[in-house]
């Protein structure tokens, strides 16, 4: 019986040629060469080699170092060269090309995949947001005024996301409780995580125009999971009147792999009822596609299964994300990230921090290495994800992990 091919994952491979998402990877002879790869089940192919070595129009977007070439041709382009991706892997003519061109998954280094331009986080959860709201505001409303009327967000700090993998040193800054007379510094003791669902812009656009939510699949080249790392003390003492800064600045994770929208047409569904009126920019009920994502994610503590939010339940879109961070006239430039908050469902183990697994503390989390309440120095968190795809096969997201180490 013939070997089968290492372009051929085994059947249910959720990175079989239905996925193909973008990275970019080093090898160990060539440590200081990065190449732009796609991955196939347990494999890497070298992108930029396979287009030289079938005599593609698409080399010089796939022989770069990084994303943001290809990212930057627009839509046109993305689809052709995932159109040719897809053939070069999959049909048997090309395998005396290709095969050679593999790299095992687990004997290369994984790299950012893209420069990022700007990183703005959202607050798209009304389960998270209104968990949050019960717990600082107790007796009061779970959801402020004006969150059912427009996309809350705050712009993050672009030099600090980094791959899965990197380790997360724990931050300090100042912290004050309500028993502290005065403020204190130090590190943080309320370390927490956020599941959440980033979305890389490819095309930019022109500062001064809005760019709406139908033309989101024209300047959204893909997604990939982020965990958005907080120091929740540290927030709690800067955040008025301002919003988050040094408790969210420190570390941003995110996957090694970007996943293409085309990748995900079968994962596409409505978003939950809306039960305020929106205003005409955020109107997607026009729209071609529905705006929301079926995406099935799972947070592990040290290996431990903790929560697994359903995205499909974010009440504001990324679609419409992208129409309202871009309705003042700002501009979006090639490797912006904009994130969609913290994935929280209805049910207590589908909460997406640690802030609401544990009730801000109060309700620590039983582990067989101990009880958490917050993240101790040691921990490793992983997010991992799927989406249906075509055919009854599902689409995997890479992971994200990352490990605490004392500041």
């Amino acid at each position: 019986m013939p070997e089968q091919s290492p372009l051929v994952p085994a059947e249910g491979d959720p990175f079989g040629p239905h996925n193909l998402p973008y990275g970019v990877f080093s090898t160990a002879d060539e440590p200081d060469r990065r190449r732009l790869g796609v991955r196939i089940g347990d494999q890497v192919l070298d992108a930029g080699a396979a287009a030289h070595a079938l005599g593609s129009p698409y080399a010089a977007l796939l022989d770069r170092p990084g994303l943001n070439p290809l990212m930057a041709a627009g839509r046109t382009a993305w689809r052709d060269v995932r159109r040719a991706l897809t053939a070069w892997v999959t049909v048997p003519a090309h395998r005396a090309d290709i095969e050679p061109l593999l790299h095992p998954l687990g004997s290369v280094t994984l790299h950012l995949p893209y420069e990022v331009a700007d990183y703005v986080d959202f607050y798209a959860s009304e389960h998270h947001a209104a968990n949050v709201g019960r717990i600082f505001r107790p007796g009061g409303a779970a959801l402020t005024p004006n969150w059912k009327h427009l996309p809350i967000g705050y712009h993050g700090r672009a030099g600090t996301v980094v791959v899965s993998g990197t380790d997360v040193v724990r931050p300090s800054g100042q912290r004050k409780s309500p028993a502290d007379p005065v403020p204190v510094f130090g590190p943080s003791t309320k370390l927490d995580i956020e599941a959440e669902v980033a979305f890389v812009v490819g095309a930019p656009s022109a500062r001064g125009s809005a760019v709406g939510s139908a033309a989101f699949r024209d300047h959204v080249f893909g997604l990939s999971l982020l965990n958005d790392w907080s120091a929740r003390d540290i927030q709690a003492w800067e955040y008025v009147p301002l919003g988050p800064f040094l408790g969210k600045s420190f570390a941003t994770s995110v996957s090694a792999w970007v996943t293409p929208l085309e990748a995900l047409d079968a994962a596409r569904v409505a978003p939950p009822a809306r039960t305020e009126p929106l205003l005409p920019y955020l109107d997607d009920a026009d729209d071609e596609e529905p705006g929301g994502f079926d995406l099935r994610i799972t947070v592990s503590l040290n290996g431990q299964v903790i929560s697994e939010p359903p995205f499909s339940g974010m009440y504001w879109t990324a679609a419409q994300q992208l129409a309202h961070m871009t309705v003042n006239g700002a501009s979006l430039r090639t490797g912006d990230l904009f994130a969609s908050g913290t994935v929280s469902g209805p049910e207590r183990d589908q909460r997406g921090s640690l802030l609401e697994l544990t009730w801000n503390g109060t309700e620590p989390l039983e582990l067989p290495d101990g009880k958490r309440t917050f993240l101790e120095d040691g921990d490793e968190v992983t997010l991992t994800a799927w989406a249906p795809g075509p055919d009854g096969t599902r689409v995997g997201l890479g992971e994200v992990a990352g490990r605490v180490v004392s500041g």
